[in-house]
């Protein structure tokens, strides 16, 4: 499993990244709406998203990757908090510069390289591959809408790919020929399943989880592994 996603060019999806905790950051702030939006809900909001978004990362190792995505948290819903603009720029050099206060070792760290290399990809080059598709996204309907929707995955896959590849050859002596037919799979496959354990994790909790949720997220898992496993094979 572990040559098939390395090979197809999925493996941030099978190692912890920042990825997952994104996924779960917008689980949890999502959950969390039904507190309202008053100052102190808000306030509440944000504490308790970064307090379980930290655990998290303290759960699974605080590895580089996961780091960078807690600091862009913080970060984020800091500023939030303070009525203060930011962007994702301003969020990876901070996020960086605290990083390497903590820990001035992590710039050697292949994780550390590959997760900023990644997001800076799409700071700085996504946005302009994504304004050649033409028009306003608010003017789109049917089928022009969900064509824009794969032109922006695609980008966004072009654009980190221009910035890990050659990161990943020099340590690796490896480039993902099929990386785009890889993420489009991957990841809008890996918003699926992440959720769906969480949710049977709790159920599990309570004594409650239905066979078939845990068999249609073995099933889920089971067409990723087996597709991934053809485009390492091509």
């Amino acid at each position: 499993i572990k040559v098939a996603f390395r090979e197809s060019g999925a493996s941030h999806v099978l190692a912890l990244s920042g990825l997952h905790l994104g996924i779960i950051y917008v689980i949890i702030r999502k959950s969390l709406g039904i507190i309202g939006n008053s100052p102190a809900a808000k306030m509440m909001k944000s504490v308790t998203t970064m307090a379980l978004c930290g655990f998290y990362t303290l759960a699974t190792g605080a590895g580089p990757s996961i780091v960078r995505a807690l600091l862009f948290i913080i970060i984020g819903e800091t500023a939030m908090l303070t009525h203060r603009k930011n962007s994702l720029r301003s969020m990876i050099l901070t996020a960086m510069f605290i990083q390497l206060i903590i820990e001035p070792s992590a710039i050697k760290d292949v994780g550390f390289q590959l997760s900023y290399a990644a997001v800076a990809g799409i700071a700085w080059i996504y946005p302009h591959l994504r304004s050649f598709w033409p028009g306003n996204p608010s003017d789109d309907k049917g089928m022009v809408k969900g064509l824009r929707w794969i032109w922006n995955s695609a980008a966004m896959s072009v654009a980190c790919q221009i910035t890990t590849g050659p990161i990943a050859w020099i340590y690796f002596r490896a480039f993902p020929t099929y990386f785009l037919i890889t993420n489009m799979i991957a990841i809008p496959i890996t918003g699926l399943v992440i959720p769906s354990c969480l949710l049977a994790m709790i159920l599990e909790c309570f004594g409650i989880c239905p066979d078939f949720l845990i068999n249609a997220i073995d099933s889920i898992i089971s067409v990723l592994v087996q597709s991934l496993d053809i485009i390492a094979s091509l």
